[in-house]
């Protein structure tokens, strides 16, 4: 029999000592379906913007002092409209788990003053996914996260792993090496440099910026798992990436560049350094995370993302860069609106986007 249960005070039996939120992140890095933005620390990055959070596990009632079967982790936010809750990569549990459906209705109990939930589940995109989902009165919605993505097989050895790029990325990881790109791992002394980086970059493209100190805080939330790259041309730091590993895959979050010396390729040679780091860790997987979202859904659909006609702006740009390395294009199921309050739900849907618009020119 399947119990369900708020799970603020998780700690596996026999190691009261350790804290609630370490214990949560070990249960749901071993799960299948665990990733990063289910961990306690994106649950504490997200509260220095003013997010609380929840959870709730399922259990086995005969099997007391076992790891839960599945859980969920929901971020909640005060609106103008409301209370919205959102669960990033949420629920950990398969779609066709029998947990699913007490975490659901587990969720409504609890978010019932709320406006809505959002779920963007892990679950690989496709016709039962979705039926489960619209099966349980869930709407689709507009994504948080990026559902496309590119995703290398670490499990390959090194060579393989430089054959299944493309020809010209190839060279250009070379390319760096010879003309003497120096990448190096970082520490928070060197997370100024790269705030400095990613405001370059952000003018230079038009690009909105994160607040002060986001990045830092993503880097301090996830401590050694959180990996900050640097590469130097003559002396002069020109790019940063920040990766994080968790659960067996390494994603890559952020990165930023002077655009100077970029004839040198040092966001070739940062991308490689930290695939091969990743791998020699023990990833599984390295996550590039975001790709148009086109060509996720033209994969799903049975075609392939080359066929894809290539478009402008956006992560078109960022595709062309990360395609080169080679991996494969992978979609989750998107985003998923479960609505308690349909009329302020409506409201917010056509105000909330308009007020962003607004601050976002501010």
């Amino acid at each position: 029999m399947l119990t369900l249960r708020d799970a603020a005070p998780l700690a596996p039996a026999g190691r009261p000592e350790e804290a609630p939120g370490e214990a949560w992140d070990a249960w749901v890095a071993a799960h299948g379906f665990g990733h990063f933005l289910q961990s306690d620390a994106w649950a504490r990055v997200r509260a220095s913007a003013g997010w609380s959070v929840l959870r709730l596990v399922v259990e086995e009632a005969d099997r007391p002092g076992q790891a839960p079967v599945a859980g969920i982790q929901v971020l909640l936010k005060s609106t103008p409209a409301g209370k919205f809750a959102y669960a990033p990569r949420g629920p950990v549990c398969a779609p066709d788990h029998p947990a699913w459906p007490l975490l659901r209705d587990g969720l409504r109990r609890r978010l019932r003053r709320s406006v809505a939930l959002r779920l963007e589940p892990g679950w690989p995109d496709g016709a039962h996914t979705r039926a489960v989902l619209a099966g349980a009165g869930l709407r689709e919605a507009p994504p948080v996260q990026p559902p496309s993505t590119v995703v290398l097989d670490l499990t390959a050895t090194e060579e393989r792993l430089l054959a299944s790029m493309a020809q010209k990325c190839r060279y250009n990881v070379r390319l760096a090496e010879r003309r003497g790109v120096e990448v190096y791992v970082g520490g928070p002394e060197d997370l100024a440099t790269f705030e400095q980086l990613l405001a370059a970059t952000a003018r230079r493209h038009g690009l909105s910026q994160r607040r002060a100190g986001y990045h830092a805080a993503v880097a301090a939330a996830f401590g050694p798992a959180a990996r900050l790259y640097g590469a130097r041309v003559l002396g002069v730091v020109v790019a940063m990436i920040l990766v994080v590993r968790f659960g067996g895959v390494a994603t890559y979050l952020y990165g930023a560049s002077s655009g100077e010396h970029a004839d040198h390729m040092p966001n070739h040679a940062l991308q490689w350094r930290a695939i091969v780091d990743a791998r020699q860790a023990g990833c599984r997987r390295y996550d590039f995370w975001g790709v148009p979202d086109a060509l996720g859904r033209h994969v799903v659909a049975g075609g392939r993302a080359e066929d894809v006609p290539e478009g402008e702006g956006g992560l078109w740009g960022v595709w062309r860069f990360k395609r080169g390395f080679g991996g494969s294009v992978e979609r989750t199921v998107g985003a998923w609106d479960d609505v308690y309050a349909p009329v302020r739900y409506a409201l917010a849907e056509r105000l909330l986007p308009r007020v962003r618009r607004l601050w976002g020119r501010r």
